[in-house]
């Protein structure tokens, strides 16, 4: 059957198996393990307390820079696994009849050695060195899987590429893929907030130390709990005085500009420890991949969609509307901290079935070659395809009109344009896409018409029908500047009959970056492709008119009937991004003539 024809009101993609867990304790042991070079590497490991003997179990790894465990300023249960305040997924593991290994990484938690950089090549051979421990012991069955969010779901997917053998199925959640333009510098623009924020995060962490932006959790948390045997914690204070040489992961990247610039004085790029970099191992181990993004999660969308129509692996997919944490949905047309749909227990019952068909061949499910389920915003509703686009997408393109109209008609007069002077208190806010990446963080777009004021907007008539987008929208922008330089950010809004804007998704490119390359190895999404190396640099000329062209993020909405479009042009996102240039206050003018006709391209979907 095709399931891309499959009707949204169809299908869930929490939809749990109903079997009774076997087990309802947790017996926990910490200790290190060494390393080939002699690093110890803290682990513990979970496994089901009330079993009458013990059977040999699949593991499941959770390979953690955020402390695999906590010490706890008050007692916890010791049928429980010691992650304190955390959502309690290794209890829900191991009373689903498996074991569960939590790493801290190297350079992290309870663990010695140090961190040059983030996921770097002595790292990712410690998790296949944990592996090669894990199948040796009594207790296990020979395979393992991995999951986690973030940093531990990228731990979870390079699992693959270093340990194919005994690893069966990763399941990576709300993760990036290329690390330049997925996190560190979204269309070359330096993502200030989440940086700074994640290198004072861990640089607490590494000195054992609870982060301030864990809120209440100190009042709870001692720091990371030490393996059984260091009673008196010598080797906990050995191992956080190693973390010390850890990099500074802000510092690094504070002079980068371009994807092959140094990463700090190291002889690395961002490209070297990006995910990507390990796409084709990943592809010859052939494990089966269970990944999760968000459409107003950074860039994690893309990252599911990337990886879906590139990899070979065979893949089970999820978009959803969610924050960073499975907290609360993010959907802009529902109430502020709704909760999501499925629940966190559903997601993780999903992920337990999932390795249940894959780790123990256990009957109840079958899954697709390759399966895709995304959320449509606005319609609020589940839908699924096996090939992406989904069947039924074409391109309707919108041009920017006079009188700051949105219109489907080219324009006719010859040397039409609107200027532009960059206001530099513009902002998407504090609770945007971008800042839930700090796991704390809801995602929150409230009315946009006052942030709209700001910015240079363009607004179509009331929509005749309803109107699914569903994918890359792709800008193309005619403009000059005063500067050689500037940032240029895109959003695309819905306009109710009140004249509430509502956030729908956002693109952004530095100028610098605008020539377009051809790299067909990147990854096969049909959109504009900008390689943003040094090579392909192209500064502004003042005065003379410049092409830009580039993907806005991927998105699944449905515009009502009656509500207008709108696409919003601003120069700078004050509270997340760097600012570009540094100094003055360029003016642009965004031509919508004849010859040079501004438009959008949206991928739509006919109801």
């Amino acid at each position: 059957m095709d399931q891309s024809k499959i009707e949204p009101r169809s299908v869930q993609p929490g939809k749990p198996v109903n079997r009774t867990p076997p087990y309802k304790a947790v017996a926990t042991q910490s200790l290190y393990i060494p390393m080939r070079d002699g690093v110890q590497i803290a682990i513990d490991v979970m496994l089901p307390k009330d079993c009458p003997a013990t059977p040999r179990l699949p593991a499941i790894l959770i390979i953690a820079r955020y402390w695999r465990s906590f010490a706890m300023r008050m007692p916890w249960p010791p049928t429980r696994a010691p992650i304190g305040p955390r959502d309690p997924i290794p209890d829900f593991l191991v009373a689903q009849g498996y074991a569960v290994v939590g790493v801290d990484v190297r350079g992290s938690g309870a663990s010695f050695g140090n961190s040059p950089y983030p996921w770097n090549e002595a790292e990712i051979a410690d998790y296949g060195e944990v592996v090669e421990w894990i199948i040796k012991q009594p207790w296990s069955s020979g395979v393992v899987g991995a999951l986690g969010i973030s940093y531990e779901g990228a731990t979870a997917e390079l699992l693959a590429a270093v340990q194919p053998t005994a690893t069966q199925a990763v399941m990576p959640q709300e993760t990036e893929l290329d690390l330049y333009t997925g996190i560190t510098f979204p269309g070359g623009i330096r993502n200030d907030y989440f940086m700074q924020t994640w290198q004072q995060t861990n640089a607490d962490l590494d000195r054992n130390c609870v982060p301030g932006e864990w809120g209440p959790a100190k009042f709870f948390l001692k720091g990371v709990r030490p393996v059984d045997a260091d009673r008196d914690r010598a080797q906990l204070a050995r191992a956080v005085a190693d973390h010390r040489q850890n990099a500074d992961v802000y510092a690094a990247i504070k002079n980068v500009v371009y994807r092959d610039d140094p990463y700090g004085t190291l002889n690395v790029t961002i490209d070297d420890f990006s995910p990507w970099r390990y796409r084709d191992q990943i592809e010859r181990s052939g494990v089966p991949i269970f990944g999760w993004g968000s459409w107003l999660d950074g860039t994690t969308a893309e990252a599911v969609l990337q990886r879906f129509v590139t990899f070979t692996n065979p893949q089970r997919a999820v978009i959803g509307a969610w924050d960073h944490r499975y907290k609360y949905h993010a959907s802009p047309y529902r109430r502020a901290k709704t909760r999501i749909d499925p629940d966190l227990k559903k997601v993780w019952q999903a992920g337990v079935d999932y390795f249940d068909h894959y780790l123990k061949a256990a009957p109840g499910v079958e899954y697709d070659e390759k399966q895709l389920f995304y959320y449509t915003l606005g319609e609020e509703r589940w839908k699924v395809t096996n090939v992406w686009p989904p069947v039924g997408v074409t391109r309707q393109r919108w041009f920017l009109a006079q009188d700051n109209g949105l219109v489907q008609r080219p324009p006719t007069a010859e040397n039409d344009y609107d200027s532009y002077t960059v206001d530099f208190e513009a902002t998407t806010g504090k609770k945007n896409r971008w800042h839930t990446s700090d796991g704390m963080t809801s995602v929150i777009y409230p009315n946009r018409a006052r942030a709209d004021r700001r910015l240079l907007t363009y607004t179509s008539a009331p929509l005749v029908v309803d109107l699914e987008i569903t994918g890359h929208p792709i800008v193309t922008l005619y403009v000059t500047s005063t500067t050689t330089d500037g940032a240029f950010y895109v959003y695309l809004e819905d306009v109710d009959e009140t004249g509430k804007v509502v956030y729908v998704t956002e693109g952004q490119l530095r100028a610098l970056h605008r020539r377009l390359a051809a790299d067909p190895a990147v990854h096969h999404l049909d959109v504009p492709y900008h390689s943003f190396k040094r090579q392909d640099s192209w500064p502004l000329v003042p005065g003379e008119v410049a092409e830009l062209q580039f993907a806005l993020l991927p998105t699944s909405v449905l515009i009502r009937r009656g509500h207008r479009l709108r696409v919003a042009v601003a120069g700078h996102d004050r509270d997340t991004f760097a600012r570009i240039p540094a100094q003055g206050t360029p003016t642009i003018a965004v031509q919508r003539n004849r010859v040079q006709a501004s438009y959008i391209d949206l991928p739509v979907i006919r109801h």
